[in-house]
């Protein structure tokens, strides 16, 4: 982790701006297309949610902005961010499990096993005090949604990015999955928000490049 010079950084006018604003965030929700994703992850028993949340993990590692976040009015620049997503519990509720990102779908795959059991057995809805090198996560796979809105503190604001799923649907031929994505303006815009998703389909487009080819 580093500290950025707000003095030359690039960014520091659009920072300012955005950084004084009440409501600094922004969202968008888009489909990407999972038809090649979905059932070559099934015909090889890869768990569904675990392993998109290894292709969002990778795809948000890779862009610099969503590895920025603000503490104490500076920005500091994250070498590594972890997903901390939601887990169904008893009685309809929910834990969070954050999962440490590893450089391989194997490493990170065990770790989630690992975290998902504890996260089950030990609900918490608490991360560590001024842990912020995460991505929040939430599945919705009840709805195919189009747009998504999601709790966040304000003072000070928040910075961590929260990304949601839906439900996946057919689209004629092929297959959809509802992506929302909510990031603090003063971080990036929605160039850098668009290159995600971009990225996010080049990963789910090639699986055997992401996760290796276990044969089904």
């Amino acid at each position: 982790m580093h500290v950025i010079d707000l003095e030359t950084w690039p960014r520091r006018k659009h920072f300012a701006v955005y950084a004084a604003m009440d409501y600094p965030h922004f969202g968008l929700c888009a489909n990407v297309d999972i038809s090649r994703f979905q059932p070559w992850a099934r015909q090889r028993g890869l768990p569904f949610t675990v392993a998109l949340v290894y292709a969002l993990a990778r795809a948000a590692n890779q862009l610099t902005p969503f590895r920025y976040r603000i503490r104490a009015g500076q920005v500091v620049e994250h070498e590594v961010i972890h997903p901390s997503s939601t887990v169904l519990t008893d009685d309809d509720l929910f834990s969070f499990c954050t999962i440490p990102y590893g450089a391989t779908w194997a490493e990170f795959a065990a770790s989630a096993e690992r975290c998902i059991a504890q996260a089950r057995a030990n609900p918490t809805l608490e991360d560590e005090p001024g842990q912020d090198d995460l991505l929040f996560m939430s599945g919705i796979p009840w709805v195919s949604f189009t747009s998504m809105v999601h709790p966040i503190h304000m003072h000070p604001a928040d910075s961590v990015p929260r990304l949601s799923w839906g439900k996946f649907f057919a689209d004629g031929q092929r297959l959809k999955l509802p992506l929302a994505v909510q990031v603090h303006h003063a971080l990036m815009d929605g160039i850098h928000v668009g290159r995600f998703y971009q990225l996010v389909q080049d990963l789910l487009d090639q699986p055997e490049a992401l996760y290796g080819d276990p044969q089904p």
